[in-house]
């Protein structure tokens, strides 16, 4: 073979090489001409209150995502102080046709804002409603009543989550700051909304049933190829 055949080969299969490394062990996420396109959807605990920009979870998630081989990006669709109630008045803004994956996180705020538990689950439902018109999937994240607030709103909350997955077919979350809530190291001074460090166990609890999730969309889009 000429030198100059062996080069051009030999750079090609250095090119190849690369391809592979970067998309470790999820290859199969990267089928798609266009990246995967994540709507994160909820309150202060999405948006990032207290953070920098790259330390909100939107910008953790997707890093981490794209560390595993995604090609994907992760659209900050939150908003500090949001209850179910403004994150329904705002969901067709925020979460727009041709969405792949959808994170859905309210709760919060109606919880420390005695909203009654019937009304965040009714503001949820049609939320979900919409999302899954538009968003091919959907992950439910879920929110716990603290122990302070006691045990009658514990036991009204508990039950939500789990009734509206079912209900609209998402996958589920149980509980957002999961690892987080509590954990002075993880918080900032206020003690309820996560440091960075703190957003980086959100991603990790997360991230199996994000990965679940993508899969089964790649799994789709194989069977449509």
């Amino acid at each position: 073979m000429p030198d100059g055949a062996f080069l051009r080969v030999a750079a090609m299969a250095l090119s190849m090489l690369g391809v592979l490394a970067a998309a470790g062990g999820d290859a199969l996420a990267q089928s798609g001409a266009t990246p995967i396109r994540v709507v994160a959807f909820g309150d202060s605990l999405v948006a990032g209150y207290g953070l920098k920009p790259g330390e909100a979870f939107p910008a953790q998630l997707q890093a981490a995502l794209r560390a595993r081989g995604y090609d994907v990006t992760v659209a900050n669709a939150g908003v500090s102080g949001d209850t179910s109630g403004k994150g329904l008045a705002r969901v067709e803004r925020a979460v727009p046709p041709g969405t792949d994956l959808t994170i859905v996180e309210f709760g919060a705020n109606d919880i420390f804002r005695g909203v009654p538990p019937r009304t965040t689950e009714r503001n949820l439902d049609a939320i979900l409603s919409h999302v899954g018109k538009v968003s091919k999937a959907t992950v439910l994240a879920g929110m716990v009543a603290p122990p302070n607030l006691g045990n009658d709103a514990a036991r009204a909350f508990a039950p939500i989550y789990r009734r509206l997955a079912d209900r609209r077919s998402a996958a589920l979350y149980p509980f957002f700051l999961k690892g987080v809530a509590g954990q002075t190291s993880l918080n900032l001074g206020d003690g309820i909304h996560p440091n960075a460090a703190g957003v980086k166990r959100i991603v990790d609890g997360i991230m199996p049933t994000v990965v679940s999730e993508l899969r089964k969309l790649e799994g789709r889009r194989s069977a449509v190829d």
